[in-house]
């Protein structure tokens, strides 16, 4: 199976090929204020099924919770927020699942920073009150 994510513009497209590795919710305060919304939904993908696009795309890296830092990448004309790298799962792309315009994607299997979830969101996920700390193969 393939799947297609591009940007609101359509100048950044992506592909990725079978099934992501982990569907997650986040509720943290820094993917609020990437999204504007009250979560993020990332596909992690392994990175050898993932074609990135060659240009366009703007990087901004930040430090997150782990300590370790997450390369953000956005289309550099209409700003959406594409996929990340994070440093602390260097063999998997995070891609924002919403980019794939697919209503039959994968429901997440989990949410993470529930701490930070707005009281009167409810979701039927279960949900750890911070990121559970897993590391790269090997690590």
């Amino acid at each position: 199976m393939e799947r297609t994510a591009s940007c609101h513009c359509g100048k950044l497209v992506l592909t990725c090929t079978g099934d992501p590795a982990k569907v997650s919710l986040c509720h943290c305060f820094d993917c609020q204020r990437r999204t504007g919304s009250l979560f993020s939904v990332a596909a992690f993908f392994p990175r050898e099924r993932v074609k990135l696009p060659v240009a366009g795309a703007k990087a901004f890296k930040r430090p997150s919770a782990s300590g370790r830092d997450v390369s953000f990448y956005f289309c550099s004309d209409c700003g959406s927020s594409l996929w990340w790298e994070p440093d602390r799962l260097p063999h998997l792309i995070g891609v924002a699942a919403g980019a794939f315009a697919d209503s039959g994607f994968p429901m997440p299997e989990q949410a993470v920073w529930a701490e930070h979830r707005h009281g009167w969101l409810d979701l039927p996920l279960p949900e750890h009150q911070r990121n559970p700390v897993k590391r790269a193969p090997g690590d």
